[in-house]
């Protein structure tokens, strides 16, 4: 298997907290998915899951060499976080249309936070022709 491209984010759990109490449901709902958004909230340490997942979509555009357009939206990329550290990646509307013309095969992202930070990295495997 041929990497296709490496990412890495670290945020500040901060830095989020004050974009969620400036913004509130205009960035909540411009960046998290429905599932994310639930996820987050039923957990005891809110504002560092929705940190964690951040980092997960930042570390997941690097990696894939996404370029950030207008068309390209945020909940378009949704990060489904388990027990173990690793999270599945799913994509869908411009996001998926963009991808599918790249040679993307696995993904594979892993989170961790503190009080303080957020951090995630990806792997982007390519696909196999042939």
């Amino acid at each position: 298997m041929k990497i296709h491209g490496l990412g890495t984010e670290i945020v500040e759990v901060l830095r989020i907290a004050k974009l969620i109490e400036r913004h509130a449901d205009e960035f909540l709902n411009r960046v998290f998915t429905p599932r994310e958004l639930t996820f987050c909230q039923n957990r005891s340490q809110t504002t560092q899951h929705y940190a964690a997942i951040w980092a997960a979509k930042q570390a997941v555009a690097k990696a894939c060499g996404l370029r950030w357009q207008r068309t390209l939206h945020w909940s378009d990329m949704e990060i489904r976080p388990s027990a173990s550290g690793e999270a599945k990646v799913k994509f869908r509307g411009s996001m998926r249309d963009s991808l599918e013309q790249m040679p993307i095969g696995e993904i594979r992202v892993t989170l961790a936070h503190c009080r303080s930070h957020a951090t995630a990295t990806a792997i982007v495997l390519e696909r196999e022709v042939g």
